[in-house]
């Protein structure tokens, strides 16, 4: 029997992985993550809670494991890619150290590092190949430069250690398990545009122009893609774009969010923010690869997948409501005489 280690695995797409390996009796797992696991992965995981930036903890995570799945990483929207160029860069990077080196000292079969469609922020061949990225021009940004930099510690591990590795890149990852934020920008843009369109914002707003493209790839997607990826031996020291292969410009996406909600097509419209200094403006990967060496490929169309989300937000907001304290009224006093006169 195998055992992995999916660090970040209490995010949205490690919860997804988790679940994915769970259903199959070959894999044993282990989560480590800082924030609470949900009961149902309490029941059926080992749960590890240290700082994986600690060499000393990330080896006590992967200590037994035969496959680590390294998804832990600060992530988030377009906002947080601007907010936090330096605390992004410094975490990310103490979690390569740790755990690559813990991956190798454990001598696990196979590392599974989870990058980003990022790496490919400045490309300018569509659809986009794997074997594009050494011509590919470096993203600007601060998140896509450190999944980038993961790529390479992947890289170099490998030449000079042996590490077994395969690297997967999720492409514009959504589905149930990401909330949207107050602050625009901070959640990626499916629950951030659901959560508007909930709410009732008339007209809806997006970042620029909406002419920027986007491949959506539902999260049970990801998740089956990066599991295939891992026990494939085609996948061994390999590079894979995880993704959808249909190509929707943001104003489409938002169309499709808008009608998912219940809203009126008929009262659909748009209110254009600014955008930030780094807003990708096309995102098309060729998915051939994942195809054709791993027999993967993306199958849950973006307007099954954004209902479904739709549905799982409401039902946790109802949830939510129906459990949350009710502010007890007092009853009215009777005004004094006293009172009357003041």
């Amino acid at each position: 029997m195998s055992r992995v280690l999916v660090t970040g695995g209490v995010g949205m797409i490690g919860a997804a992985v988790v679940r994915r390996l769970l259903s199959d009796p070959e894999f044993e797992v282990r989560v480590s993550d800082q924030r609470p696991a949900p009961h149902w992965m309490r029941e059926g995981c080992a749960v590890h809670t240290g700082d994986l930036r600690v060499p000393a903890e990330a080896l006590e995570a992967a200590k037994g494991c035969t496959h680590v799945i390294h998804l832990a990483a600060v992530v988030g929207g377009i906002a947080n890619f601007h907010r936090l160029p330096h605390t992004l860069t410094e975490v990310n990077n103490a979690l390569y150290n740790a755990v690559v080196r813990a991956a190798l000292e454990c001598e696990v079969e196979r590392y599974v590092y989870v990058s980003s469609s990022m790496v490919f922020e400045r490309a300018e061949l569509f659809p986009t190949p794997e074997e594009y990225l050494p011509q590919c021009p470096v993203p600007l940004s601060a998140y896509g430069f450190s999944k980038l930099t993961g790529e390479v510690y992947c890289r170099a591990a490998h030449a000079e250690h042996g590490l077994p590795y395969t690297i997967c890149r999720p492409f514009n990852a959504y589905g149930p398990g990401e909330l949207p934020d107050r602050e625009p920008g901070l959640a990626h843009a499916v629950p951030d545009l659901i959560g508007k369109a909930l709410a009732g914002q008339r007209p809806l707003q997006i970042f620029g122009s909406g002419e920027q493209t986007r491949t959506l790839t539902h999260v049970e997607d990801v998740a089956a893609g990066i599991v295939a990826a891992m026990r494939s031996p085609s996948g061994l020291n390999e590079d894979f774009n995880i993704s959808a292969s249909r190509e929707l410009s943001v104003a489409e996406i938002a169309r499709i969010v808008w009608e998912a909600c219940g809203q009126d097509p008929a009262a659909f419209e748009l209110e254009h923010l600014p955008s930030f200094p780094v807003d990708v403006q096309r995102r098309w990967p060729s998915v051939e690869k994942a195809r054709s060496m791993l027999g993967w490929q993306a199958r849950i169309e973006p307007e099954e997948g954004i209902a479904a989300t739709v549905r799982w937000l409401r039902e946790r907001n109802a949830l939510l409501e129906s459990v949350r304290p009710k502010r007890a009224t007092r009853p009215r006093r009777r005004r004094t005489e006293h009172a009357r006169q003041a």
